[in-house]
């Protein structure tokens, strides 16, 4: 942790449940810039209007910046439409959401849209950032909106439903439907919380994925992941975590290069499960397989365990069933677990919180969340290359009471999950903001020292 002069942070610490039902909490979200949804709307039907919302315009100042600023030939022809004025018979959502419903445009925000698609996994999470009673029919007013959890808040965004459009086609999310809407509508909505369009680009998806939960993740960087990966991966979804993965890129230049395997280099990728299969002329082993899904909705693993690869010929016509395997140019796809683990660098699993898992679940969490700064000269410690200053740097003692209740674990531990996070860093990114290199130490305090309360 460099020397910063106000390096905003939100240390959360997470192992017993909590209920909140104040506002902030899910049931009563906060209002995004004061805008009340149900409000805004019943004026629109009284009046017969569609809503223009006036705090996030259909200009260049809501596309973006730099890139997609005044000055950029880029946007010279985009022209803001509603989805009535795009296609005939626009859907909010089409046959139920899913991760096909998730195709990238023309933005950089592949982290985002493999969170989205994560989320499509588990309807009770999706449904609670996408609002289902909203239309383009009944009482169609040309407003939506869509919640977020926001530095220990969850906060309720409305927009109208102008979207960007090049020649009649949306410039940025679509759906694999032209007439389905939800995808675009969610990521207008983001752009709204963070300021502008331009300000999706780039990022991680773990980002989104808390923004969606209220979780916390936790990464594992591949040559140094424990044996045990695949169990944990597969307890993490079946817990209805969200995961997501990448493949590092050591040369910026070469972002999103597809190698000759299929698979993309710095790119935000879904998996969307894991799972095990016996193959019909070795019935005494099982294959262990991971499922993941592309944003751009398209170019796929091409090696063994892909579509159409021989390897599918192993299995019986049940076990195909059971990992719903098909050919089809969709992103989405199988292979190896070896595999995985040999292409890929980084993986990102979201831990939801008590009030995002269902009430029959073993594992509850709860959320602790303490906000502070660093300030020059007096909390700004810096790492621990300055042992004379590094002491001043935020404290806070936590006392682990309860093991944890996992009936297949052995080993006696009591678990917590302590992450980070910066405030407004993207949406100050158009003012040159950038993240601030930033982090924590975790120390083990002796039985006999004293101890205080968390």
């Amino acid at each position: 942790m460099p020397y910063t002069p106000a390096g905003f942070f939100c240390d959360r610490l997470i192992r017993e449940r909590e209920r909140r039902d104040g506002e902030g909490s899910l049931s009563k979200p906060l209002r995004f810039n004061g805008q009340d949804f149900g409000v805004l709307k019943q004026e629109c039907v009284q009046k017969k209007s569609l809503f223009e919302d006036e705090s996030f315009q259909a200009t260049v100042e809501s596309l973006g910046y730099k890139e997609l600023g005044q000055k950029s030939n880029k946007v010279k022809n985009i022209v803001w439409k509603r989805p009535k004025d795009i296609c005939e018979n626009p859907q909010f959502i089409v046959g139920g959401a899913s991760r096909t419903d998730i195709c990238q445009g023309d933005l950089g925000d592949c982290w985002l849209l493999a969170a989205i698609a994560c989320l499509t996994l588990n309807e009770k999470l999706l449904y609670r950032v996408v609002p289902q009673e909203q239309s383009f029919t009944e009482n169609y007013a040309g407003i939506f909106h869509f919640q977020f959890w926001r530095y220990g808040d969850w906060v309720d965004v409305v927009i109208d439903d102008r979207i960007p459009t090049f020649n009649n086609q949306l410039v940025f999310t679509k759906s694999a439907e032209r007439n389905e809407f939800w995808s675009a509508l969610l990521e207008k909505a983001y752009a709204k919380l963070h300021g502008s369009y331009e300000a999706l680009k780039g990022g991680n998806t773990t980002e989104a994925m808390e923004d969606f939960t209220g979780g916390v993740t936790e990464f594992y960087e591949m040559k140094e992941a424990p044996k045990e990966l695949y169990k944990i991966m597969q307890k993490a979804l079946e817990r209805g975590s969200l995961m997501g993965c990448s493949i590092d890129s050591l040369v910026p230049a070469r972002f999103e290069t597809r190698t000759v395997t299929g698979l993309v280099k710095g790119h935000a990728y879904s998996v969307t499960a894991v799972d095990e299969c016996k193959q019909s002329q070795s019935k005494e082993t099982k294959v262990r397989l991971v499922r993941l899904r592309n944003p751009w909705g398209q170019v796929e693993w091409n090696g063994p365990w892909s579509d159409n690869s021989k390897e599918w010929t192993s299995l019986s016509k049940a076990e195909k069933e059971k990992l719903q395997h098909q050919s089809a140019e969709d992103g989405e796809f199988w292979m190896s677990f070896e595999d995985f683990r040999k292409n890929y660098t980084k993986i990102e699993i979201c831990n939801l919180t008590p009030d995002a898992l269902e009430d029959d679940k073993i594992h509850k969490w709860t959320v602790s969340v303490n906000e502070g700064r660093w300030v020059r000269g007096c909390s700004a410690g810096g790492c621990r290359n300055y042992p004379d200053t590094f002491w001043t740097n935020p404290q806070y003692r936590l006392r682990l009471l309860e093991e944890d209740d996992d009936p297949e674990d052995t080993e006696v531990a009591c678990t917590f999950v302590v992450a980070l996070m910066q405030k407004n860093r993207r949406k100050e990114r158009k003012m040159g903001a950038n993240l601030f290199t930033i982090g924590f130490s975790i120390y083990e305090v002796s039985p006999r020292a004293p101890a205080s309360p968390t």
